[in-house]
């Protein structure tokens, strides 16, 4: 089954990032990350390997929703000299040490306001890397996934109005469903999360009670429920509470086995997450000069509603603001130039492809034309 291979396929990666971990010439490490991401050294750039021809090290943190897709593309480059560190830490957490320069690069699920690139120590590029749907995944004994639910529902089970899977609220959804009286329990990221804000941007858009309660944002003040470190710190808990529902992106809730809903779109059609339905999610959005593209709620025919964008946030200038040389400049240019290039091969839906959609072609390209405004100390990154 899909989730199997997966399962197989994480497992691999991240026994090979720690393997290469060890190998690594860094010597100071960072705060481990979630469960199922690579518990690799994120030292400070300057410490890197200065390697020629984009070989050494690259050291990342940030976004547990796009760790499955770096320790992939991690596991791919150090069979050509690259190795590449990523510690799945949360949005909010990569974003920070970007901040601090102790990393290369961050994973981040939402785009960077102007404020965060206020705190960073010279210019910051972001690039779209995936898009990935946010499942509301549940374990129900005996309800199969596509049980339907719209934002409102879906904002009254979060903020503990809706108590049990039999709710009246529920069962107007789901007309004929046998649904049992087993009592919810809400499962919540724990840690300042990408995943977080996609979910809570998508509720505050479609549920008006949930965005003058609670609101959106990578942290949030949940009125009830039970918190977990990383996507892989929901999966667990929803994987061993019964009547647990929790928000995860959609390899994690594949490699899990879950069960997850329809969701209500903005035409009033129930979607699954799908990656065509994900994919379409990408259709028609507008992209800003700084590519902070959002793919939630989208209106676009057949989207899935709840997509979040994940990017990868770099300096433009890695040697002046970050504090790398030239070596590692040229090994984080590698890493780049796989990610918009050979690395959106493996993404997709089918075979052994990671569950995310990969970007459409003028996305791509204008990744690429930012990619080659990078610069090491003013110079073009060779």
């Amino acid at each position: 089954m899909r989730q199997r291979r997966i399962a197989a396929l994480t497992a691999a990666v991240v026994a090979s990032l720690i393997v290469a971990a060890c190998g690594s010439s860094s010597s100071s490490s960072s705060s481990s990350g979630s469960a199922g991401a690579s518990n690799s050294s994120s030292s400070t750039s300057s410490s890197s390997s200065s390697s020629s021809g984009g070989s050494g090290t690259v050291n990342g943190a940030g976004s547990t929703l796009a760790a499955p897709i770096y320790e992939q593309w991690g596991s791919v480059l150090k069979g050509q000299g690259l190795t590449v560190n990523y510690n799945a830490v949360g949005s909010g957490a990569g974003q920070t040490q970007l901040e601090a320069a102790t990393v290369d690069f961050a994973g981040s699920d939402p785009a960077l306001k102007a404020s965060d690139k206020a705190k960073m120590k010279g210019p910051v590029l972001q690039f779209p890397v995936a898009f990935g749907g946010i499942t509301v995944s549940y374990n129900l004994s005996g309800v199969k996934s596509g049980l339907k639910l719209d934002g409102p529902t879906v904002g009254k089970i979060f903020s503990g109005q809706i108590k049990t899977w039999n709710d009246p609220a529920i069962k107007a959804l789901n007309p004929g469903a046998s649904l049992p009286s087993t009592s919810i329990t809400v499962v919540h990221r724990s840690d300042s999360s990408g995943t977080t804000q996609g979910f809570t941007t998508w509720l505050s858009d479609t549920d008006p009670a949930w965005k003058s309660s609670v609101g959106e944002g990578k942290d949030v003040k949940w009125p009830t429920g039970t918190g977990g470190k990383g996507n892989s710190g929901v999966a667990a808990v929803v994987k061993q509470t019964s009547g647990a529902i929790g928000y995860v992106e959609q390899a994690y809730a594949l490699e899990n086995g879950f069960t997850y809903a329809a969701i209500k779109d903005s035409a009033g059609a129930y979607v699954l997450p799908t990656i065509p339905n994900t994919s379409a999610a990408a259709n028609g959005i507008a992209v800003p000069a700084d590519l902070g593209v959002s793919t939630i709620n989208s209106s676009a025919s057949g989207a899935y509603p709840i997509v979040s964008q994940t990017f990868l946030d770099a300096y433009k200038d890695p040697c002046k603001s970050g504090g790398a040389n030239s070596g590692t400049a040229a090994a984080l240019k590698k890493f780049l130039t796989y990610a918009f290039g050979a690395g959106q091969q493996t993404l997709g839906a089918g075979g052994n492809q990671l569950p995310y959609a990969p970007l459409p072609a003028a996305l791509v390209s204008k990744d690429q034309a930012q990619l080659a405004t990078m610069t090491c100390n003013g110079s073009p990154i060779s």
